[in-house]
């Protein structure tokens, strides 16, 4: 919900893998006129074409078309794809490709994320000293975002892991697959952190406010010293 209330009409979505971008796309039952340029679709993306809210009408390049690099989901998802030629599977020069994103205004990059530092850098690899995980397109998508008029990157996550125990938000990542220049906009369940403008202290500040109530004094105690 924190996330979808940064969504506008018109805006052009590229969405990552999992449960999080999925549960995003569900809240935006009530936007119009969306866009689709990224590199999966998963039933998420397929109910909001069905609805008509991505339509792709106000995309300057691939107007009507939805564009996508692969599709994750359901069999119904891969039935309905067989007879919906307006989505169109195009590879990464073209999905991920910075020159083609900065001609989509409002593009907004809504990624995941396994930890964030207080500077604001991303780890979406590692955990517990294991890489769990690729680089994936995230990073590409975010440096893109910055070239599109009005585009803006957004990392939701989970301000806690390991059934509570763990913070996500930490004074270090263990691996830096994203820099801090990359992110505009961090999101948990306890809000939203606008980072792309703020000096070091301040971003740590704003992280920290919305890491699990729990785990903040640490934070701050860190950031003292």
């Amino acid at each position: 919900a924190h996330v979808a209330a940064l969504i506008k009409d018109g805006d052009c979505l590229q969405t990552g893998i999992g449960a999080i971008p999925a549960a995003i796309l569900m809240q935006l039952d009530d936007r119009n006129d969306l866009g689709m340029h990224g590199g999966l679709i998963d039933d998420g993306g397929m109910a909001l074409i069905r609805a008509g809210n991505i339509n792709g009408s106000r995309k300057a390049i691939d107007q009507g078309q939805h564009i996508t690099g692969m599709a994750l989901g359901s069999a119904e998802l891969l039935r309905w794809l067989a007879h919906t030629p307006e989505v169109v599977l195009r590879g990464a020069d073209h999905t991920h490709e910075v020159g083609a994103i900065r001609q989509l205004d409002n593009f907004v990059s809504i990624n995941s994320a396994v930890e964030i530092d207080l500077f604001g850098q991303i780890n979406a690899e590692f955990a517990g000293g294991r890489q769990i995980s690729g680089t994936g397109g995230s990073v590409d998508f975010m440096r893109a975002a910055k070239a599109s008029r009005g585009g803006r990157s957004i990392v939701a996550m989970n301000a806690t892991a390991r059934g509570g125990s763990v913070s996500r938000i930490v004074p270090r990542v263990e691996l830096v697959t994203a820099l801090r220049t990359d992110v505009d906009i961090v999101v948990t369940e306890y809000g939203v952190a606008d980072i792309k403008h703020l000096p070091n202290r301040a971003r740590a500040e704003a992280l920290i406010e919305i890491a699990a109530p729990e785990f903040r004094p640490g934070l701050l105690q860190g950031l003292k010293n």
